[in-house]
């Protein structure tokens, strides 16, 4: 959306805060809990964003995290050294008394420490009561649990808790030898401040078998308890914030067990989508399940005229496979939503919404959710709101002038007031800046770190060429960049905005000298941000921007324009009398009606620079009955849904091709013989359902992704393919290959993720090589070494069975053969006095083989041998089986 832009790199960064959990700092020392109830403290939760106050202990400096009061003979060498080690571990200083002289009254030094430890660890044992000293320090510590807000943390270490609070059995004993001689003021200081630290709820050691788990969870436990009772930065740097939060909570009713959709509303960079970040980072942690769907009108937006149902389809399996955290979900049917969340208490903020069919798709109804489930929805239109029956809304609007100056301020000089000498150019600024918190946080950007003259020398231009438009406000900041940064920006703001940074970085590398190092001169500026997904965001009104300079280097003839991205002008130049020029580099093409229309064979003729082509269209919209006669040879991005031809034109160059995405083609094959692709790092077919074959891929050595989702009448792919040894990504689902068994070599693959391996692994196939270690677990049967036996328990036996098997290769000598050496093994393989083989290629170390085995079943046992035939350097080092779908009894399937 719009205000994603705003403050994105803000939003990313709350990430690396501790935001408030809406967790009361451990209740337990408030509570009178019997401490044989749990063996660790608990929390309470508490839904509310406006309670930002910490209590009185957070907001004190500490000069310790833990101070542990403890009797040295009980556990000084073993209990007490183990946990300290652990608190060392996780970084919680822990006050140490080494150096302090123990004696009758408790050390002023002392005093002091325990007042400045946040939390204090009452380690009981049995002779804890025997020492004056650590009973004093108990009194102390419960002192300032009560006057300071101290969270104490009890552990009864082979001790009774009834027994410290109701002074019985040994440790009453101890106690009252203790007491001996002394006054009634302190016996009975001792005794309150042991009955008060017995209702405590805290660890008790026999209620652990491992003492190293009890120590763990104690040190991970207090961890916890000082991350969330760290006071809260997330207001650090929003100005404004906390009153925008009072707002939202006072419509979310988080008390209220009802399910209620709020609605966020607002122009484009008023902070909508910042708002809403803050809100889901602070509640997230107290809603089981919970997603954040960021920018859904630029990520998720359906094309007029298009399918409505296929959309909502697309649409809600995206929002179930984020909030389920269930990657790559499918879902047969629009009701799985509602039947998977209906008794689940969710929170969902829907961001940049702005057609009904996303609502639709994944909010329709609040009977969707369970209890308690709360779906914040920020949008642009009100009116969007209002059909689905929203009517708890928040408009945000326009910071007054005092918070616009603060915001200004934050970014200019990283304070909420100017520096000397500029509080006049500040507001002068800010004026100039029509208080749109985007336009705020640009020009304060631009202007951090100038001189006064600086700024002086640069009010002038700001003045006559600003007004109060936006768009105006955006393009004093573009006007500040160099040349080769406006052009950069251009190409981001026409054509790259939300894409992969590493792939825009080898689109401009040529074009562009330290293109990473330009692209973070624009973060910097506030012109893009990196988003968490690794993909660069710029926002919609820079973008918008970049259009308009685009759109005035030719007003008149679109043809002579360096980008091309207005569907009716580009309907002009390509089928109308206007035409293209060697000025264009890139075309997308967004074409939204459903009415088809013939292309020419000649509508790239002129753009010989042309070298990115996006068409997003229809099924059937655009043809090309007469075939292509032109395409530049500098094209990298070749970019068509849809793409009509059986086959890519022979004039096509393929050698500066960087990526290749033509979904639902209708491609029977792509071309013949072999092409120069040592640039190809993208080839994406999916769902190309009359793809038979892929061509020779051998020069592709660069390849990082081959996506071939739903080609179902892709007979093979090539052998060749394991020259891509920059392989990452392989997507083969719903390629069914006509159910020819097909042989998959990734042999020297070694990075090809844990997803692709197992895709390769369970896609069926006559054989396959990938890079393994061991035989995965998908293997149902394994053993070291070449000898498996499988046993069967059902009744009756199958006739035949077949398998999936899978071998690992061990080199006899030092080190491989030379390749020429390497070229195939036979392996044996049998089951009692019948025998089969399979040759496999190329024989490596570190690599999993995998070929089909199909066998007789004569008893309830049967016992699998494999073996190396005719090499003696080479063995089975570990083998697997898994049964397959053919069963046989009595002569029927």
């Amino acid at each position: 959306m719009a205000s994603s832009f705003y403050l994105t790199t803000i939003a990313a960064a709350i990430g690396f805060f501790t935001l408030l959990r809406k967790l009361r700092v451990h209740q337990d020392n408030q509570e009178k809990k019997s401490s044989s109830s749990s063996p660790s403290s608990s929390s309470t939760s508490s839904l509310s964003l406006s309670s930002v106050t910490p209590p009185s202990s957070s907001s004190r400096n500490w000069t310790y995290h833990v101070f542990p009061s403890f009797r040295g003979e009980d556990v000084r060498r073993d209990f007490l050294s183990h946990i300290q080690m652990e608190f060392q571990r996780m970084g919680i200083t822990s006050f140490v008394d080494n150096e302090i002289k123990r004696g009758e009254s408790i050390a002023p030094e002392l005093i002091r420490s325990i007042g400045e430890s946040k939390i204090a660890v009452v380690l009981v044992s049995r002779n804890y009561a025997s020492s004056k000293w650590c009973l004093n320090e108990l009194v102390e510590i419960m002192k300032c649990r009560e006057e300071l807000g101290q969270t104490v943390m009890p552990i009864f270490h082979k001790v009774d808790p009834t027994d410290v609070k109701n002074l019985t059995g040994d440790f009453g004993k101890v106690f009252r030898r203790t007491c001996a001689g002394k006054t009634e003021q302190d016996i009975w200081r001792w005794r309150q401040a042991l009955a008060e630290v017995a209702t405590i709820a805290g660890y008790h050691s026999t209620n652990w078998d491992n003492e190293a788990a009890m120590i763990k969870k104690i040190a991970t436990d207090i961890s916890n308890i000082l991350i969330n009772s760290t006071p809260s930065s997330d207001f650090d740097g929003f100005v404004g914030m906390r009153a925008h939060l009072e707002k939202v909570e006072s419509l979310l009713c988080l008390h209220s067990d009802e399910v209620r959709m709020v609605g966020i509303w607002g122009p484009p960079g008023i902070g909508k989508t910042t708002i809403a970040r803050v809100v889901y980072n602070q509640l997230s942690n107290s809603f089981p399940l919970s997603v954040f769907m960021e920018n859904i009108k630029a990520t998720y937006s359906r094309p007029t005229g298009s399918d409505d149902y296929s959309a909502k389809l697309q649409l809600q399996q995206m929002f179930l496979s984020q909030i389920t955290k269930q990657k790559d979900m499918e879902i047969p049917h629009l009701g799985v939503a509602q039947d998977r969340l209906k008794d689940k208490k969710v929170l969902v903020v829907l961001d940049g919404v702005n057609q009904s069919v996303q609502l639709d798709a994944m909010a329709k109804e609040t009977w969707w959710f369970g209890p308690g489930s709360r779906i914040i929805i920020t949008t642009q239109d009100q009116k969007l709101c209002k059909a689905h029956g929203i009517n708890h809304i928040y408009q945000v609007d326009f910071p007054p002038d005092k918070e616009a100056l603060q915001i200004f301020c934050m970014y200019a000089f990283g304070q909420k007031f100017p520096k000397t000498g500029f509080e006049e150019l500040a507001r002068k600024v800010t004026n100039l800046s029509g208080n749109l918190p985007l336009g705020l946080r640009i020009m304060g950007s631009y202007f951090r770190g100038m001189s006064k003259e600086e700024w002086k020398k640069s009010l002038p231009r700001l003045k006559t060429s600003l007004d109060a438009d936006i768009q105006s406000i955006l393009k004093f900041s573009y006007d500040a960049l160099d040349d080769e940064d406006k052009d950069l920006f251009l190409h981001i703001a026409c054509f790259f905005n939300q894409r992969e940074i590493k792939i825009v970085e080898e689109h401009l590398a040529k074009k562009f000298v330290e293109v990473r190092q330009r692209l973070n001169v624009l973060a910097e500026k506030s012109l893009i941000s990196f988003s968490f997904f690794g993909t660069i965001e710029m926002h919609s009104l820079l973008a918008k921007l970049g259009g308009e300079i685009v759109r005035k280097q030719s007003i008149h003839e679109p043809g002579q324009r360096q980008f091309l991205f207005n569907e009716e002008e580009i309907c002009d130049v390509l089928i109308g009398d206007a035409a293209g020029s060697k000025s264009v580099i890139g075309i997308k093409f967004r074409y939204r009606i459903e009415e088809e229309f013939d292309l020419s064979e000649r509508i790239f003729e002129g753009m010989s620079n042309l070298q990115f082509l996006r068409f997003i269209c229809g099924r059937d919209t655009l043809q090309l009955p007469r075939g292509l006669n032109y395409l530049s040879r500098k094209i990298q991005l070749l970019d068509w849904k849809y793409f009509p031809m059986t086959c890519l034109p022979s004039i096509v160059n393929v050698e500066f091709l960087i990526e290749l995405n033509l979904k639902h083609s209708k491609l029977e094959t792509l071309w013949e013989g072999i092409k120069p692709l040592q640039n190809l790092r993208r080839m994406d077919l999916s769902y190309s359902v009359n793809l038979k074959e892929l061509p020779d891929l051998s020069t592709a050595t660069n390849l990082r992704k081959l996506i071939l989702y739903g080609c179902s009448s892709l007979i093979r792919l090539p052998s060749c393919i394991g020259n891509a040894t920059n392989l990452e990504d392989l997507y083969l689902t719903g390629c069914s290959f006509h159910n020819q068994k097909i042989i998959l070599r990734f042999g020297k693959c070694f990075k090809l993720n844990q997803e692709a391996r197992d895709l390769i692994i369970q896609t069926p196939s006559r054989e396959a090589v990938l890079p393994g270690r061991e035989v995965p677990a998908y293997f149902t049967h394994r053993a070291t070494g070449g000898s498996l036996t499988i046993k069967f328990n059902e009744r009756p036996l199958p006739r035949y069975m077949r398998f999936k098997a899978c071998i690992l290769l061990v080199n006899n000598g030092d080190y491989e053969a030379p390749d020429r050496d390497n070229k195939w093994l036979h392996i044996s393989f049998g089951v009692r006095s019948r025998t089969s083989g399979e040759t496999i290629s190329p024989c490596l170390t570190e690599h999993l083989y995998t070929f089909e085995i199909e066998a007789i079943v004569a008893s309830s046992e049967l016992v699998f041998e494999f073996n190396v035939k005719y090499r003696n350097d080479w063995k089975i080092g570990e083998c697997g089986l898994r049964s397959e779908v053919l069963h046989v009894v009595d002569g029927h399937e």
